[in-house]
């Protein structure tokens, strides 16, 4: 098989292959998670934050094994669309003395993200 129909077959199965998150929004905002999020998070394994998958609704600080900060898993927040883009604008300010030391400024990119991650099973 010629290299370019190698290509071309690899990126059709990458396309039929199912999406770990559902539906997990649209490209950008998948794109933006992995940029901005996959260096700490994933979507179904924790590591040095934790797992995303199923993250709305849940209360924070609640994945079972995770070793979150007091501050965190003391809140009481919900995540949903409010929480999760006041998290990602300015954790500190949503919970003092959590621990992630990370902001997404614009927030174009931070709706992109959280629209991806209500879709997040």
């Amino acid at each position: 098989m010629k290299p370019a129909s190698l290509f071309a077959l690899i990126g059709l199965a990458a396309l039929a292959a199912p999406i770990r998150a559902g539906d997990a929004g649209d490209a950008a905002g998948r794109g933006l998670y992995e940029a901005r999020c996959g260096g700490c998070h994933a979507l179904d394994a924790d590591r040095v934050g934790p797992r995303h998958a199923g993250v709305f609704g849940r209360k924070a600080g609640s994945v079972a094994g995770f070793a979150y900060s007091p501050a965190l898993a003391q809140s009481r927040i919900v995540w949903g669309d409010d929480t999760l883009e006041r998290w990602l604008r300015d954790p500190e300010a949503l919970i003092p003395g959590q621990r992630m030391n990370f902001r997404v400024s614009d927030p174009a990119e931070r709706r992109a993200i959280v629209d991806f991650l209500r879709t997040a099973r």
